[in-house]
């Protein structure tokens, strides 16, 4: 090979001295089943040792391939949807594709196509807690979609992944009850998204089977101000006060730990407080919230496994992801009246 010439795919055969044939295959990552590994790794040796790249430009334009996911989310405005992308991210570099993130500017409603035309830019979507027709104009009839904390009865998608919500609401739930709580406020995210509807139904079927229970609902956007504002509202109004805020997210908690200092009250020797999702704002607050950690890391890179056993024509891994109730000081037994 002449010096500064870019070396070939017939370079790197020439090296392993296998075909060009096979360099495609080792390199491409299809072949299990028809080389060696040891012929797999001579190839990657001397891919490696040639400074061999390939032309994706040119190889995609031979399969009508991009080599390219887009992944919608409602908004940039916690880090959770951040670590959905990068496990997403991680997946998708180790099998040669990349990954565009589009907050959609609709939240979890009808999202715009961000491209041209995005069934000639992509080869498929993974969106991300949106309504289950909200990706139309994306992926019109063609694009492979997979859906991530949506409802697998209503998606439309190829596949949906989700996180096991209702047993995080089961553990935040029996976790308050074990301390003797009866009277609660659900500080619930004002948002019309399957996983919302998810927690608010299941902590009101879990508290119902309970004798003596009571429980009060104040809808907020997921803002801090906003929480606050609902939850002085509440707390406020006539009747019987509750003795713990279970919240649908840890900046709704955030919220209601200012309503308290504003009327007086502590955390938890007051009222007890729990989150959902494990922010980095979770240990930030004082005392520390008890929340349900979700794992949104794992969470993307489940969503992209989808999507890559969707393109390979193979069905994905079922289950729902485990999710842990971290206990720490904004809980404990309710006060004496």
């Amino acid at each position: 090979m002449a010096r500064g010439t870019r070396p070939t795919s017939r370079d790197v055969a020439q090296a392993a001295g296998v075909s060009q044939a096979a360099v495609s295959l080792v390199l491409g990552d299809k072949w299990r089943g028809r080389v060696s590994e040891t012929t797999a790794q001579r190839v990657r040796d001397a891919a490696r040792d040639l400074g061999y790249r390939p032309n994706l430009a040119a190889r995609n334009l031979r399969l009508g391939h991009t080599r390219t996911v887009l992944l919608v989310v409602p908004a940039l405005t916690t880090e959770f949807f951040a670590g959905v992308y990068t496990g997403a991210a991680r997946v998708a570099a180790a099998h040669g594709f990349g990954v565009v993130l589009y907050p959609s500017p609709e939240g979890v409603g009808p999202a715009r196509d961000p491209f041209a035309s995005a069934q000639a830019a992509l080869d498929g979507v993974i969106a991300s807690s949106m309504a289950a027709d909200a990706l139309t104009a994306i992926r019109g009839d063609q694009l492979p979609l997979v859906m991530l904390d949506s409802d697998p009865t209503g998606s439309l998608g190829a596949a949906t992944v989700n996180l096991d919500i209702t047993d995080g609401i089961r553990q935040i739930t029996d976790h308050l009850l074990g301390l003797g709580h009866r009277h609660f406020l659900h500080l619930a995210a004002d948002i019309p998204s399957w996983t919302f509807h998810v927690r608010a139904h299941e902590l009101a079927r879990r508290l119902t089977a309970v004798p003596g229970t009571t429980l009060r609902t104040a809808p907020a956007a997921i803002t801090i101000d906003d929480a606050r504002r609902a939850a002085e509202t509440a707390l406020t109004t006539p009747g019987p006060r509750p003795t713990a805020i279970v919240c649908d997210d840890d900046k709704l908690a955030a919220g209601a730990y200012k309503a308290l200092r504003r009327l007086g009250l502590r955390v938890p020797d007051d009222l007890s407080v729990t989150g959902l999702d494990d922010l980095a704002l979770a240990t930030a607050l004082d005392p520390e919230l008890t929340t349900v950690r979700l794992d949104a890391e794992q969470f993307g890179e489940r969503g992209m496994h989808a999507l890559l056993a969707v393109l390979d024509g193979r069905e994905p891994d079922a289950g729902d992801i485990p999710v842990e109730l971290v206990v720490r000081g904004s809980t404990a037994p309710p006060s004496a009246p």
